[in-house]
């Protein structure tokens, strides 16, 4: 098949790319270098790695005479793809002072320049799918520098603001209410048109027994409650691995709170360290956060298929505010979507029928169905637009400096 024009994939392209660097514009050279934890990457990293995915897999293969930016970059910033080669230790990432941080930037302005000259003479459908997925690749890149960066900022003692102002909250929570569900048989997985993730397919059928989903997420206020009376000194409320990290003092509160001396919570954000708002979403807790504070409720976590049948039914509402999610607001079933990524009780597992992509492409997800939870949703630092109903978000039990929150089902 021929070359076709797509005026709109170049726009989105030019777009999405802005957007990481308008995320790292607040930030100095010394803030986008640092890495604060194995499992977070340095902003500096982030924007030549996600460079890096359009020069390697869109370039390498559809540019006349290509030519590497330069060549040590193929290693450097390579994240995961072992059908690529070697990769610099995800650990050490936090070292590379070189390159600077100007001259990442000047990769970036390389990349899109030939992108662009790429693009000016059309593009068949399947170079536009390929460029399609890195922009999402880009877009899950951008919520990772937000969350990686409030690790960072929160390693701090400082508490440095990454934005100092915030919106205001809203009003108060409305109470918690269970929205009931038949069940029966559902269809599950990404349908119609649109982009998707593969780990999104094939779409389909799944029984559900009735059940319930609660009408909002689990606010602060409501986890203190758990906290207070004695959640976290109590082994019958937890699994096994959980109640481990819990004697090992590893878990005693949700990941950004802070005591404030006088018996109180601070909580640490992007708009700086702050007085514990009770009516917001509790987020940065773990499954085996999420997992005890349901049986202490008397429920429990949801299934995934659980959840996309309900969220098919939902609105798409998203928060205002992208750096901190705001409290709940409306009727029936809220914050699907915009405030935390909801912890399920679906281990990460392929669909039935499911078959990854030929060649390193297809390391982008499959290659990680194993040891890990599914969250749905989408959380505040999720790019608007990037939310679905289908989208299968994915994290080891333990993981807490996403956006992660709690939604109870029975």
């Amino acid at each position: 098949m021929g070359a076709h024009q797509h005026p709109d994939l170049r726009h989105a392209y030019a777009t999405v790319r802005a957007r990481s660097l308008e995320i790292a514009a607040p930030l100095s050279a010394e803030d986008c270098c640092a890495q604060s934890m194995p499992d977070a990457s340095p902003i500096k990293w982030h924007l030549a790695h996600t460079t890096w995915f359009f020069e390697t897999f869109i370039l390498e293969a559809h540019e006349a005479g290509f030519a590497p930016f330069h060549p040590a970059f193929r290693v450097l910033f390579n994240s995961y793809y072992n059908g690529i080669g070697a990769k610099h230790p995800r650990p050490q990432r936090g070292l590379l002072t070189r390159p600077a941080l100007d001259e990442v930037r000047a990769y970036r302005h390389d990349v899109d320049r030939r992108i662009a000259r790429l693009l000016a003479g059309g593009a068949s459908p399947a170079l536009a799918a390929l460029l399609e997925l890195g922009l999402q690749h880009e877009q899950q890149h951008q919520e990772l520098m937000l969350t990686d960066l409030k690790h960072l900022l929160s390693r701090n003692p400082l508490y440095p603001a990454y934005e100092a102002s915030q919106a205001p909250g809203g009003a108060d929570a409305p109470p918690l209410d269970w929205i009931g569900f038949e069940g029966g048989l559902a269809e599950i997985g990404h349908e119609g048109g649109g982009f998707c993730f593969d780990n999104e397919l094939p779409r389909h059928r799944s029984y559900l027994a009735p059940f319930a989903l609660a009408s909002r997420l689990a606010t602060n206020g409501d986890y203190l409650e758990f906290i207070e009376a004695g959640g976290y000194r109590d082994p019958a409320l937890w699994l096994a691995e959980g109640w481990d990290q819990v004697c090992a003092g590893a878990l005693a509160h949700p990941l950004y709170w802070v005591a404030d001396g006088e018996g109180g919570w601070r909580e640490f954000t992007l708009h700086g360290l702050q007085a514990l708002d009770l009516r917001r979403p509790v987020t940065h807790v773990s499954l085996y956060e999420a997992d005890a504070y349901a049986r202490w409720r008397g429920a429990r976590l949801p299934t995934e298929a659980e959840w996309e049948f309900a969220a098919r039914r939902a609105a798409l509402d998203l928060d205002q505010d992208r750096l901190h999610p705001q409290v709940a607001a409306g009727e029936g079933l809220v914050q699907m979507f915009g405030a935390c990524w909801q912890w399920t009780a679906s281990s990460y597992a392929p669909y039935p029928g499911y078959a990854p992509a030929p060649g390193a492409i297809g390391e982008y997800n499959g290659k990680f169905m194993v040891n890990q939870y599914v969250l749905r949703g989408s959380s505040c630092a999720t790019p608007r637009g990037h939310a679905r109903a289908s989208y299968r978000n994915f994290f080891p039990a333990a993981a807490r400096w996403q956006f992660t929150g709690i939604r109870l089902a029975r």
